[in-house]
C-alpha cells in the first residue's frame, strides 16, 4: 500500500500494531483492527485497509515546552551551551519579545507540533513583569485559533527568589487564573525557600490553580528543593496535581538519600515530567568530555507509583538548540538516555495519556467512542519505531488524515532582520 494515503470515510485499519497497555491489556506489542466512523473509533467494521502491521498511537501530548521562547536562536544563540549562557541570552532577548513577534514563532512552533502529530500542550511563559502583559494575551488568542487542532493550556514561569505574595506576582496569578492556567515557578537553594513555597502553594490553593515547577536543574547533589516541594505539599495538605519538571540532581545523589526523597515524592502525589534531550544538552557542559548527563530516576519513580511523562521542553533556543515538537524524537531519544527499554512495556503511556491525564486534557485511547486522532508508523515493532525518525508517518484526526507540511525556517527571516 502507498503508506502516506488512505481512503476517506469509515474505515477498518486491519492489521495494525499497538500497544496493548492502551488497549487496557497486558503484554508489550499486539495486532489488531481499528474501525473509525465519524470521527471516532467505533465497534463497527468498515470497508479494510491493510497495514500490514504498521504501528498505530494515540496522538500526543507535551506537557512541557517553552512556546514563548521557541526559535529565537537566530538572534539568541548561547555564547557557550552552558545553563547560565542560556539564562543570560533569553533574558537580553526579551527586549524583542512583542505580541507580533511572540505570535509569529509561537504560530510556527504550533505548526510543527501539529505536523508531527500532537494534540495538546502546555507551554511555559516568561511572566517577570512586564511580560506577563505582553504574552498571556497572545497566548489566549493562540489558544481560541488552535482548539480542535492542539489544545494549549499556560504556566507562568518566575525565579523562586522573584516570588513574593505580596508583590507583582499576586498580579500575574490572578492573570493566570483569567486565563485558566497554571500557578508555575523555578526551584532553587535560597534561604527562605520553604516560607516561599508556602506562599506559593497557598497563592496556588486561593485561586484553584494547579502547580508546576522547574527542579533541581543542576548537577549538584546538595540541590534538594525536590524534598522541599514534597515536604512542603505534605505539611500544608495542598491537593491541587503539582508537577515537577527535570529533577536532575537526583542522579548526582548518594542512593539511598535520593531513594528517600523519592520516597516523600510518592507520598505528596507529585507528577513527574523529565526532560531528557534539555537536559543532555546542558548539564555537565565544560571542557572535555561530559560525564553525568543529568536524567532524572524514572525507572525508581514509576517503581513507587509515581506518575512520569516525558516532554520536548526548549525548541531552537538558547536552553536547547535543536528540536521540532516532535514528540516521536522525544520518545526515541528518551529510550535511549534512560534505557526505557528492557524494561516495563508501558512506556509508551508517559508520552500521551498519562502527560495527559497529569494537565487534565481530555484522555485519549484507542478504545471505542474516542475521538480517531491517530499517528500511524510504517514500523511493524519498537525496533523499527526507533530506527528510523518515522518522517512517513500519518496524522489522523477526526479519522482524516491532515496536511503534515512543516512550516519553513525563511517563514520566520522577518524577525531577525526587524531585531534591533
Amino acid at each position: 500500500m502507498d503508506f502516506r494515503a488512505l481512503p476517506s470515510g469509515p474505515i477498518t485499519l486491519s492489521d495494525v500494531t499497538v500497544p496493548a497497555c492502551l488497549l487496557g491489556q497486558a503484554g508489550d506489542l499486539v495486532v489488531t483492527d481499528l474501525h473509525i466512523a465519524d470521527g471516532r473509533l467505533t465497534d463497527t467494521p468498515g470497508p479494510r485497509v491493510d497495514m500490514a502491521r504498521a504501528m498505530a498511537l494515540p496522538c500526543f501530548t507535551d506537557m512541557h515546552t517553552h512556546l514563548d521562547k521557541g526559535h529565537i536562536w537566530p538572534r539568541a544563540s548561547n555564547p557557550d551551551g552552558s545553563f547560565m549562557g542560556a539564562l543570560a541570552s533569553v533574558r537580553a532577548d526579551h527586549a524583542n519579545w512583542h505580541a507580533d513577534d511572540l505570535r509569529a514563532r509561537m504560530t510556527f512552533a504550533l505548526k510543527c507540533a501539529h505536523a508531527h502529530g500532537t494534540r495538546a500542550i502546555r507551554t511555559h511563559l516568561d511572566s517577570i513583569p512586564p511580560q506577563p502583559q505582553i504574552t498571556w494575551p497572545v497566548f489566549a488568542e493562540l489558544r481560541d485559533d488552535w482548539a480542535g487542532r492542539i489544545d494549549l493550556q499556560g504556566v507562568c514561569l518566575i525565579g523562586c527568589d522573584q516570588f513574593s505574595e505580596d508583590g507583582d506576582f499576586r498580579d500575574t496569578a490572578d492573570l493566570v487564573s483569567h486565563h485558566g492556567g497554571v500557578l508555575g515557578m523555578v526551584t532553587y537553594p535560597v534561604p527562605d525557600l520553604a516560607d516561599r513555597l508556602r506562599g506559593f502553594l497557598r497563592m496556588a490553593a486561593e485561586r484553584g490553580l494547579a502547580a508546576d515547577f522547574h527542579v533541581d536543574e543542576t548537577m549538584e547533589a546538595g540541590s534538594e528543593t525536590l524534598r522541599l516541594i514534597a515536604e512542603t505539599v505534605l505539611e500544608t495538605g495542598f491537593d491541587a496535581p503539582v508537577t515537577v519538571g527535570h529533577c536532575c540532581s537526583l542522579s548526582t545523589q548518594e542512593t539511598a538519600r535520593a531513594m528517600d526523597t523519592l520516597d516523600l515524592v510518592a507520598r505528596a502525589g507529585l507528577h513527574v515530567v523529565s526532560l531528557p534531550m534539555c537536559n543532555l544538552y546542558l548539564q555537565d557542559r565544560g571542557p572535555g568530555t561530559p560525564r553525568n548527563r543529568g536524567v532524572t530516576l524514572v525507572h525508581e519513580m514509576r517503581d513507587r507509583g509515581i506518575p512520569v511523562s516525558f516532554a520536548s521542553d526548549n525548541t531552537r533556543d538558547p536552553f536547547y538548540a535543536y528540536g521540532d515538537l516532535d514528540m516521536v524524537e522525544v520518545m526515541r531519544q528518551a529510550t535511549r538516555i534512560a534505557h526505557l527499554d528492557h524494561s516495563r512495556d508501558d512506556w509508551v503511556t508517559a508520552f500521551t495519556t498519562q502527560p495527559a491525564a497529569t494537565c487534565g486534557f481530555p484522555a485519549q485511547t484507542l478504545e471505542p467512542g474516542a475521538p480517531a486522532d491517530l499517528v500511524l508508523f510504517n514500523a511493524r515493532d519498537w525496533t523499527e519505531f526507533h530506527a528510523r525518525p518515522q518522517s512517513d508517518r500519518i496524522v489522523l484526526r477526526g479519522g482524516r488524515a491532515i496536511d503534515r507540511t512543516l512550516p519553513a525556517y525563511s517563514d520566520l527571516d522577518h524577525l531577525w532582520e526587524t531585531t534591533p
